[in-house]
C-alpha cells in the first residue's frame, strides 16, 4: 500500500521521516511557561509564624530486676537485699515518674509463698507495673521469630 499519490503504476516507498513539529511546539510552550514562572520562585514571602511548644517526649521507664533464688533470698538488680530494705526501695521506686517496671525472676524451686509476698509488697507500696521473666527451654526447637 503506497501513500502520497494516485499513480498506481509507480509504487513509491512509504514516507519514513519523523515529524518533529509537534515536539518543537510543545518544547516552545514549556519554555514560555518556565520563563514566565521563574521570577516567581525568587521572591520570598515574609510570614510571622506562630510559636508553638509541645510537651517533652516521654522518657522510657527504667526496669528493676528482682530475683528470688531457690532458698528464698531476694536480689535487687543482682544485689542481695532483706525484706525490710525491699519495702523501703519499693516505696522509693513507686514515687518515681515514670514508674519503673518491676521484672520478677524466680527460681523453679522457689516456694510460691515467697513470690506472693514479694508481689504483695510491690502492690502495697504502689508499684503497678510487674512482669515475670522466664527462660526459653533449650530443648525446644526455635520458632520462626527466634531463627532470624
Amino acid at each position: 500500500m503506497a501513500f502520497g499519490g494516485f499513480n498506481d503504476n509507480k509504487q513509491p516507498a512509504p514516507m519514513a521521516d519523523i515529524n518533529v513539529t509537534p515536539m518543537v511546539d510543545v518544547m516552545l510552550v514549556l519554555l514560555v511557561i518556565f520563563i514566565i514562572t521563574a521570577p516567581l520562585f525568587t521572591h520570598a514571602i515574609k510570614l510571622d509564624l506562630p510559636a508553638a511548644q509541645s510537651a517533652p517526649a516521654p522518657t522510657e521507664p527504667s526496669t528493676i530486676s528482682l530475683s528470688i533464688n531457690g532458698e528464698g533470698a531476694i536480689f535487687w538488680n543482682n544485689d542481695p537485699i532483706t525484706q525490710d530494705a525491699l519495702n523501703s526501695r519499693l516505696i522509693v521506686a513507686a514515687k518515681q515518674q515514670p514508674q519503673p517496671q518491676l521484672q520478677l525472676r524466680a527460681d523453679k524451686g522457689t516456694r510460691y509463698e515467697v513470690i506472693a509476698q514479694v508481689m504483695a509488697a510491690a502492690q502495697t507500696n504502689g508499684l503497678t507495673k510487674l512482669g515475670f521473666v522466664t527462660d526459653i527451654p533449650t530443648s525446644a526447637p526455635p520458632t520462626s521469630s527466634q531463627a532470624k
